[in-house]
């Protein structure tokens, strides 16, 4: 923990600074009230030394005389590269005085996921989500936030701050309404770019409160020049200082402190000396400052700088190769010069170190002073320095970074395990710098295309499009050789279709499965081709496909997870076919191992992906196995909770869960899972599939419930209209398209939109009738303009619901011919209908046959009877349907 602490010259930084500390006090007034008190974030910009230090020194005296507890951290300009930095500083301090029990408790589920990333936990064997351990990390601090109430969180140099951290606090800031917390966030504008500026102005965004530090007035300088001097300072003495100084509250201060040890008379007369002195503090000036100490005060400096953090006598010691009473000596000089400092003791925690530079300014420029070749070599000493103390990999690769590449072939391996490490506690960026590193060092050659392998897996879903240039790489080069090869293979293919290159990915996991003789190896690799085809929406599937599958699947018993993919390929297929429901049933039974998942195919192992399961809960819910189907999205959903999963695995689970309800009938708890779906799907980013199936499933689960207006609402706000994706979702996203257009009035339109589903099925040669219901909707659409045409696509829908075999698609193909006909005919079918939906697990549905069969029938007993179904189901629109109805045959 880095703390922020009031100095000699934090009081001289407070002056004209009333407006920012009165925003202090009220967000200290706000979180103290109560613990139920909603969170203040509080931002502070500024430039260098104009106070942003000495305001947090400030807020954590005021804090804690009001009894507050305070943490803080700060950002380091060497230290950026190193994740979850500045949040191990705030938090792991207060976990590590815990009995790990104790942290347990309050950490709850999360303390295996967010743990390892604040080192008080060992990490697990799986790769951590990056926004799994984010969301780990935001429960952390609601849980200490309740035992250390009122919580105070302090974070300077945030520009300087890690990625890691910088989302967190982003998280962090968006959601402290629910927690009882004061945090407070300084940093320098305009220092920061990329994902680190995107993710400071999120956080800017959220602030209750942002202030921008401005200099001091001349008046002010004057003041603070009389008030360390004494009143005797003359008026052109106190102008000078400000116009050295630029009104810089630290430059003044240290200026000030040169002129009184000088003791230089503060006159008007003396004002020609401001200047010169001024350029001794900052600087070259303090860099000859330092250089007048002597070689081994500057030696230990540059070694400290190094460092950058937990710098103590014996490492730098070790590292500027002197001995430890000429260490100690050193830094007593340093101290005196006030080039270095000692933490805070109240404040001092494990790993802090026992001395730090006294601004960050002067770090800097000490930092900078280090001939280039000289640093170079430093870094390689202090990472071997880092690593015999016991840090481990992880703390020594950010030195590793700055070495030059030079054919070290234990550097290479040292990068390696740094990268599995930062893999390990969700760090994936971290992981890729040192791959990349270890990428010029060079590796050798018989490891260079492991190492591509390991980048392309570590950058697999941030940068799918470098992935796939690493990974096509690698397979280029010796190295990479049985499973590790078809590994390396099917992660390609996987960065292709999160590229959006579905054929490319098809045709390369078809052109490597050529290469192998029958085998395992080979099986695997056409299962993961079937799997993208029939996955790939595209105009058309290769000739044979399915017949090809079919025939693979008749070798196959489910022996191993190969021969259980294929099985579960060719159910899949099946289902989209709108082949026999008992068959789809026994494939897909036949690829689980009693009745679950088989071992290495379960919804985190990485070996199969997510898509392959989606395959197989999608073959039970589109065949009427609603149980088997919603036993599997439960599983999901359980599984990436317990993993910490909470990115795109996450959103897609709760889409799916969403979707056993919406099959169920049970359109309140729908709408509800797949709204939180979609505000998961919305941290990942739009356009994804998992995007467009979350929004697809909630229009089709609106325009259910009668909610068209909503459900036009969703489809504008978050594009769901053409052009589609490329790889398939459930239901068609064409035939739902086209129900909305129908359900807002656009007749012509939404016509157009079914035709267009009905010849994309075709070329496809999807014909189950509920997956993709376009003739449903198009048949009751052209009932009044084509009656003819209605009827023959009626009794198509007929036909194809039959082959299928389910009661579901029986039963809405019974209704949909009840729509064309009236009288006693529409009476019997409508009867029909309801007999067969009663059967299925499809209670709206159900529902609306009931109210279908009561309208035809004039019966208002059946009318009830479906108005308590759509009333259970939250279907409002058949309410009011049926409710009309029953007023009109009253």
């Amino acid at each position: 923990m880095t703390e922020v602490r009031p100095t000699s010259a934090a009081s001289a930084s407070l002056w004209e600074r009333d407006h920012e500390l009165a925003a202090v006090e009220r967000a200290l007034d706000t979180v103290c009230a109560e613990k139920s008190s909603s969170g203040s974030l509080l931002v502070v910009r500024g430039e260098a030394g104009l106070g942003k230090t000495a305001l947090l020194a400030e807020t954590r005296r005021i804090a804690e005389a009001r009894g507050c507890t305070v943490w803080s951290a700060r950002g380091g300009e060497t230290l950026s590269a190193v994740p979850f930095n500045v949040v191990r500083q705030l938090l792991q301090p207060a976990l590590l005085s815990l009995m790990p029990e104790e942290a347990r408790e309050y950490l709850g589920d999360w303390y295996d996921i967010a743990g390892p990333a604040l080192g008080i936990a060992d990490p697990g064997e799986r790769q951590a989500d990056p926004q799994g351990v984010c969301d780990g990390l935001v429960a952390a601090v609601r849980g200490l936030a309740r035992r250390e109430w009122p919580l105070v969180l302090l974070v300077d140099d945030a520009h300087w701050a890690d990625q890691e951290t910088l989302r967190w606090l982003a998280a962090l800031a968006a959601c402290l309404d629910e927690e009882s917390v004061l945090l407070v966030v300084a940093h320098r504008p305009g220092e920061a770019d990329g994902d680190s500026a995107r993710h400071l102005d999120a956080i800017a965004a959220a602030g209750s409160s942002v202030a921008t530090l401005s200099a001091l007035t001349p008046d002010a300088t004057a003041g603070l020049t009389r008030a360390t001097l004494g009143p005797h300072a003359d008026a052109p003495f106190c102008r000078e200082v400000w116009a050295v100084t630029g009104g810089n509250p630290y430059e003044t201060v240290e200026l000030l402190a040169k002129v009184r040890a000088g003791e230089l008379g503060p006159t008007e007369s003396a004002a020609g000396e401001l200047r010169a002195l001024n350029r001794s503090a900052r600087g070259g000036g303090l860099v000859a400052r330092l250089e007048a100490l002597g070689l081994d005060a500057t030696r230990f400096a540059w070694a400290a700088a190094i460092l950058g953090t937990g710098i103590s006598v014996d490492l730098v010691a070790e590292l500027a190769t002197m001995s430890l009473d000429e260490a100690v000596r050193c830094a007593e000089l340093l101290r005196t010069a006030r080039i270095l400092t000692e933490p805070d003791p109240a404040g001092v925690q494990p790993g802090d170190g026992e001395l730090q530079f006294v601004h960050p300014l002067i770090a800097t420029a000490v930092y900078d002073s280090i001939p280039e070749a000289l640093r170079t070599a430093m870094h390689g000493i202090a990472a071997r320095v880092v690593t015999d103390h016991g840090h481990g990999a992880a703390v020594a690769a950010r030195h590793l970074l700055e070495v030059h590449p030079d054919h070290d072939n234990e550097l290479v391996e040292q990068l390696r395990e740094a990268a599995r490490e930062h893999l390990a506690v969700g760090a994936p960026d971290a992981a890729r710098r040192c791959l990349e590193r270890a990428l010029l060092e060079p590796p050798l050659p018989a490891v260079h295309a492991r190492v591509l392998h390991e980048l392309g897996c570590a950058t697999l879903l941030t940068a799918p499009a470098t992935t796939v240039g690493h990974l096509r790489t690698a397979l280029a080069m010796p190295g990479l050789d049985g499973a590790e090869r078809v590994d390396a293979v099917f992660r390609l293919s996987q960065a292709l279709v999160h590229n959006d290159q579905m054929e490319e990915a098809v045709r390369t996991v078809e052109a490597e499965a050529a290469r192998h003789r029958d085998g395992p190896a080979k099986l695997r690799l056409q299962a993961v081709q079937f799997m993208w085809e029939g996955v790939h929406a595209g105009q058309a599937t290769s000739p044979g496909r399915s017949a090809r599958l079919a025939g693979l699947a008749r070798t196959c018993t489910g022996r191993d997870n190969s021969e259980r993919a294929v099985l579960i390929l060719r159910g899949f297929d099946a289902m989209t076919r709108g082949e026999s429901a008992e068959e789809v049933a026994e494939l897909c039974d036949r690829a689980l191992v009693d009745g679950r998942l088989a071992p290495g195919l379960g919804w985190t192992d990485p070996e199969w992906g997510i898509e392959l399961l989606m395959m197989l809960a999608s073959a039970y819910a589109y065949t009427d196995r609603l149980d088997r189907a919603e036993a599997l999205y439960n599983d999901a959903l359980r599984a990436y909770e317990s993993a910490g999963w909470s990115g795109g695995h996450l959103a897609l689970a709760h889409a799916y869960v969403g979707l056993g309800h919406r099959r169920r009938g049970r359109l309140r708890e729908a709408e509800a899972s797949l709204r939180g779906s979609l505000a998961l799907a919305e941290r990942v980013g739009r356009g994804l599939p998992l995007y467009w199936s979350t929004t697809c499933n909630l229009v089709d689960t609106l325009l259910a419930r009668g909610h068209v207006a909503q459900a036009w609402e969703i489809a504008e706000r978050y594009g769901f209209a053409p052009p589609y994706p490329s790889t398939i979702l459930l239901p068609d996203p064409r035939s739902v398209r086209g129900r909305l257009l129908l359900a807002v009035g656009r007749t012509k339109d939404g016509i157009n939109e079914l035709e267009a589903a009905g010849k994309a099925a075709a070329v496809r040669g999807h014909h189950n009738p509920v997956a993709v219901p376009w003739a449903l909707d198009l048949t009751r659409a052209l009932a009044s303009e084509d009656p003819e045409r209605a009827v023959r696509l009626a009794g198509e829908v007929r036909r194809r619901a039959e082959r299928l075999g389910t009661d579901t698609a029986i039963g809405e193909a019974l209704r949909c011919a009840a729509a064309l006909e009236t009288g006693r005919r529409a009476v019997v079918l409508a009867e029909r209908a309801v007999t067969c939906l009663e059967a299925s697990p499809s209670r709206y549905e159900h529902a609306a046959a009931r109210v279908e069969y009561g309208i035809a029938a004039r019966s208002a007993a059946e009318l009830r009877r479906g108005l308590t179904l759509a009333r259970s189901c939250g279907a409002d629109g058949l309410v009011r349907q049926a409710e009309a109805a029953l007023a009109g045959l009253v």
